[in-house]
Formats: C-alpha cells, sequence, structure tokens
C-alpha cells in the first residue's frame, strides 16, 4: 500500500464521492441492469455529470491506489470497493 497515492487519490471530491456511493450500491445505483454482487457497471457512475473520458480517469486513479476493485465480463467493467485495502490505509493513519 502506497499511503501517497491513496492520499493523492482521495484529495479529489468526485473520487470521494464515488468511494461512498460505492459503500451503499443498494442505495446509488438500484437501477443497474446487472446484479450489483457484480459490482458497479462503469456507466453508472455518469450519474456525477461528468464525461465518460473523465469518469474512466477517476477511477482508474481509485484502481491505480488500490481502493477499488475492477471486474471486465464482456463489454462492461464492474467496480467494487476494496473492503481490505481501505481498513489497511484507516489503520495506517494511526501510524502519524
Amino acid at each position: 500500500m502506497d499511503r501517497d497515492t491513496i492520499l493523492k487519490a482521495l484529495a479529489h471530491p468526485v473520487r470521494r464521492d464515488m468511494l461512498s456511493w460505492l459503500r451503499e450500491p443498494e442505495k446509488h445505483f438500484a437501477g443497474q441492469a446487472h446484479p450489483l454482487s457484480m459490482g458497479v457497471c462503469a456507466s453508472q457512475f455518469e450519474r456525477c455529470g461528468l464525461s465518460q473520458s473523465t469518469v474512466s480517469t477517476h477511477l482508474s486513479t481509485l484502481v491505480s491506489a488500490g481502493l477499488l476493485k475492477q471486474r471486465k465480463v464482456g463489454q462492461w467493467v464492474f467496480y467494487s470497493r476494496d473492503e481490505e485495502a481501505i481498513d489497511a490505509f484507516r489503520a495506517s493513519l494511526t501510524d502519524l
């Protein structure tokens, strides 16, 4: 885990929103056609009002930081929180 990379990823409010929405996908992505157990389809994040390319960049940043898991199924990409990595990051903050 690279704490600096995670902190940089969390510096943007849209990325924090994405993580927050993924904490309760049933509440925020109930209209998704695929089961939420697969994760949330990238197209669902366009709800934040940004272009598809900008959304993809934000999701990629969160994946690179290790906060999200990415799963490709056919033409779709699904995202879910990596709770183990998030918990490890939280625990590392006590070292400050």
